[in-house]
């Protein structure tokens, strides 16, 4: 099995251009899948200590799905099944098997968690807490500006580089999942911020020699690109600084731009191409927000609501 893994793997990275994150995450979710199989005694391929994949039945996957129900949420074991059932429909589309064990498995149901979103004098008091006259406020200033006017991922984020905002035409164009491009409009707030922090970007690597290309948009104190972690750090300093006393991820001002777009009358078929969602469904789960916040108003504001 180990050997199949390894070559579903290249496939992946090679003919269906998988992301670096997407790899790893198959990697560690079959590699899991393979170690419950051999502690479950499916160990015998040959005179190698390693699982047949013609062993497999759903009987199998059913009782790893089971094994982790309990320390798993049900969002993680659905991914763990879509893993076996690309490489079990890999294994098939090779002629290793006839047919695929997981595919008779149901999806666990998930649970309907609501995106977290913060309010709009919340946004306005988290982008406004750093101090743009400093390198690295500046810095900050403009990473949260971006993070809440394009409502793109903070993979995307740290991925772009100089040539992707086009602050003359307002947009800035991101590579997404399955490192497909889009483009998204970006806000003038976002522009304003970006110029004041790119000519302190600029002296850092020249003091710190870095001078190769592709040249990344958001930098760390080292001058090189800015990781997706350090993000999320930064996020939270200023949550806390900004009196926020809560973990503010940086996905909920991604759910804190759809929200608000929404909210404003915006299209949902505009909204979804926007953050790039493949399905209307996904870009969905906001109308519940809105109508969580509109039933809200109404039982505050109706006389005869209660």
């Amino acid at each position: 099995m180990k050997e199949w893994i390894d070559r579903f793997l290249e496939h992946l990275r090679v003919e269906r251009n998988a992301s670096n994150h997407t790899l790893r995450s198959y990697a560690s979710d079959l590699e899991q899948f393979r170690a419950f199989l051999k502690s479950a005694g499916l160990d015998r391929d040959g005179n190698r200590e390693d699982v047949r994949v013609e062993a497999v039945d759903s009987v199998a996957v059913r009782a790893f799905l089971s094994h982790l129900y309990r320390g798993h949420k049900k969002s993680s074991l659905a991914r763990k099944l879509a893993a076996q059932r690309s490489f079990f429909r890999y294994l098939v589309d090779q002629g290793v098997l006839k047919q695929s064990p997981a595919e008779v498995v149901a999806t666990p149901k998930q649970e309907k968690n609501l995106p977290a979103f913060l309010p709009v004098d919340e946004v306005f008091a988290l982008v406004g807490s750093p101090d743009p006259s400093t390198t690295w406020g500046a810095r900050d200033r403009a990473l949260l500006e971006t993070l809440y006017s394009c409502g793109i991922r903070v993979s995307e984020l740290v991925g772009l580089n100089d040539g992707d905002v086009d602050f003359h035409l307002g947009i800035a164009r991101v590579t997404g999942k399955g490192r497909k491009e889009r483009v998204v409009p970006i806000g003038s707030k976002a522009i304003e911020a970006l110029k004041a922090y790119l000519p302190r970007r600029d002296e850092v690597r020249a003091r710190t020699r870095r001078f190769g290309a592709p040249v990344p948009l958001f930098i760390n104190p080292r001058g090189t690109r800015l990781s997706a972690r350090s993000v999320a750090r930064i996020l939270q300093k200023h949550g806390l600084r900004s009196g926020l006393f809560r973990k503010i991820h940086p996905h909920a001002l991604r759910h804190t731009f759809a929200t608000h777009l929404l909210d404003a009358g915006a299209d949902l078929r505009a909204i979804q191409e926007m953050l790039g969602h493949v399905s209307l469904s996904t870009t969905q789960r906001y109308t519940h927000v809105s109508v969580d916040k509109l039933m809200e108003v109404y039982d505050r504001a109706h006389p005869r609501a209660k």
